[in-house]
């Protein structure tokens, strides 16, 4: 079934044939995860089985994760649902996300996972709200999304920074990007990595992240950097300068070790280095 509905989602062309078919596999893998253990049946129904969209789950979902006293869930969900319904790209992108992590994270067997236990689906898809609430001129509440994030993930992602679509943030424990970084579409991220400036100086300071980068463990990209499209950096590395399209870099400070990386390493998730 997983299988069937990964190349119905491949061939949907239109965002609503996309976001309705990821939504509709969700329900089902829904009401079979009830069947099989009752005991999930609360959460199962709260999020999904009583809900008719992937919007109305998505904002039950974060709405649990993220209440706390002085920001209830019946404050949080309504705001979730308004970012949601007013701005299509968002769900748009969210669909995407969960189509990434099927495809890419082998452990991911079909999107209810991601879903419900993922935090980096979870992080990312609060910092697009976040963003949202930013680009409004509601910077207070924009940055107490990136507080909530931070506390209950272990993420920090500033509300300004600028993320794409089709995004796997896999494990993202400590995952940190700072206010001008710019990430593009179909990048996937692995747990630790940092996106940050130098120092203290101002402007655009940040890293720019091409489609299609792979991005190791650990690394840390530093300063107003462009990471080309295609691009593999190796876990751990320190990257202090441009990296060229198609290229892998390693090491402290990153250095080149191959300039015929796969040819989408995003999505082949394969971190072997070839020197």
């Amino acid at each position: 079934m997983g299988f069937s509905k990964r190349e119905q989602l491949r061939k949907c062309t239109s965002a609503p044939c996309l976001i309705e078919g990821i939504w509709e596999w969700i329900a089902q893998c829904a009401k079979d995860a009830a069947e099989a253990e009752p005991t999930m049946r609360g959460i199962l129904d709260d999020v999904c089985l009583s809900r008719n969209s992937l919007c109305t789950a998505v904002a039950a979902r974060l709405s649990r994760k993220l209440s706390r006293r002085d920001m209830p869930r019946e404050l949080i969900e309504p705001l979730l649902r308004e970012a949601l319904t007013e701005d299509s790209s968002i769900l748009l992108s969210i669909a995407k996300d969960l189509v990434a992590i099927v495809d890419r994270d082998p452990a991911c067997r079909n999107p209810l996972e991601p879903l419900l236990f993922y935090k980096g689906f979870h992080a990312i898809t609060t910092h697009r709200i976040a963003h949202w609430l930013w680009s409004k001129g509601r910077t207070i509440m924009a940055l107490q999304f990136q507080s909530l994030s931070s506390e209950v993930f272990g993420v920090d992602i500033h509300p300004a920074a600028q993320i794409g679509c089709g995004i796997l943030l896999d494990h993202a424990t400590s995952f940190v990007v700072g206010e001008t970084a710019i990430i593009r579409d179909n990048v996937s991220i692995l747990h630790e990595v940092t996106l940050g400036g130098t120092g203290k100086e101002e402007g655009n300071r940040h890293p720019i992240v091409e489609s299609g980068v792979l991005i190791g463990a650990g690394a840390k990209l530093l300063g107003r950097i462009t990471i080309g499209e295609c691009a593999k950096i190796a876990a751990s590395s320190v990257v202090l300068e441009d990296v060229p399209p198609h290229t892998t870099v390693a090491g402290v400070p990153a250095i080149v070790v191959n300039d015929c990386s796969p040819t989408t390493p995003a999505l082949d998730m394969n971190q072997n280095i070839r020197i």
